[in-house]
């Protein structure tokens, strides 16, 4: 039982990863129907600039608390990844809006590489030890344990997860995307500069995932130019779960593939006798895409936007 819940806790807390970078595929894809392979690599970014930020204000203000300099070193990465997703998004996706779907897809994944190469570049291949910013005394739950960091990316994650449906949901700033995501044209008619929605979505999605990569950086203890890759490709996998273009259907697949990793790593090893271990566990992301595909191609909660092609 205690194995059990420890793994549900992992899984929540993985899950929750997910979902905030799985939110930024989603919003991105129900406005303008583009998978923005790079937004992993957003991830890494934000993931970078933190640690970059602690490390320069540890050294600049000694007896500041840490859970200041982390929250200084997050609202900082998420100002940089804002600014480089409205680059990205005004210098590679918009001159190719109207083209053939494949071109900004193909445009998508060669930015994902030139993000990798220019951080390996700059921070050099090597992973780098991140920091530990929060108390590391572990809290008993049942037999089970969960650390402050944990605490503090679930808390955080149901309150920007709030955030964002009330944004969407309740102000003229969600209204305008719901608008442009339904039909740009008729919402340029109505006064809406598509445009502007499209840009604010980046900013958003960006924002989202440098929040992820901070969480992610805090949970394992290490960052490096490559660590976008995986996180960005398993939450692409939770949208498709959820639904893409579904805000909740985002937070779903997000939270179910977390557990489902989870699960599998705590008792992947005894169901195929230890033919299998723990190490295994990225296979699941994709037996799920393929599972999703095969079954339920328009996701758990189905698309919000119908598909343009």
């Amino acid at each position: 039982m205690d194995v059990l819940l420890q793994q549900i806790i992992n899984g929540l807390v993985l899950g929750s990863m997910y979902a905030l970078v799985a939110l930024g595929y989603t919003m991105v894809y129900g406005i303008i129907g583009l998978i923005n392979f790079a937004h992993g690599d957003v991830l890494m970014i934000g993931a970078l600039t933190s640690w970059v930020t602690i490390g320069i204000m540890r050294d600049g203000m000694p007896g500041a608390p840490l859970w200041l300099i982390l929250l200084l070193a997050t609202l900082i990465s998420m100002v940089v990844c804002a600014v480089l997703n409205f680059t990205i998004e005004k210098l590679a996706y918009r001159p190719l809006r109207n083209s053939p779907r494949l071109a900004p897809l193909i445009t998508a994944i060669g930015m994902s590489i030139l993000l990798q190469t220019i951080a390996m570049i700059i921070f050099k291949p090597n992973p780098k030890s991140y920091p530990s910013m929060l108390s590391r005394e572990p809290i008993e739950i049942g037999g089970a344990v969960i650390s402050v960091t944990q605490v503090t990316i679930l808390a955080t994650t149901a309150i920007v997860l709030a955030l964002l449906m009330w944004m969407v949901n309740r102000t003229n700033l969600g209204r305008a995307m719901r608008a442009t995501a339904e039909n740009p044209r008729v919402a340029a008619l109505m006064g809406i500069k598509p445009d502007t929605v499209i840009s604010a979505t980046f900013i958003i999605g960006a924002m989202l995932a440098a929040i992820a990569g901070i969480m992610w950086a805090s949970n394992y203890g290490t960052v490096q130019h490559a660590m976008g890759f995986m996180p960005g490709l398993k939450a692409f996998v939770a949208a498709v779960m959820g639904g893409i273009g579904n805000l909740a259907g985002a937070v779903l697949g997000g939270v179910l593939l977390g557990l489902i990793e989870a699960l599998g790593a705590g008792y992947l090893g005894k169901l195929t006798g230890g033919f299998l271990g723990s190490q295994y566990t990225d296979i699941f992301a994709f037996i799920v895409l393929a599972l999703v595909l095969t079954l339920r191609p328009s996701g758990l909660l189905g698309e919000r936007v119908a598909d343009r092609a």
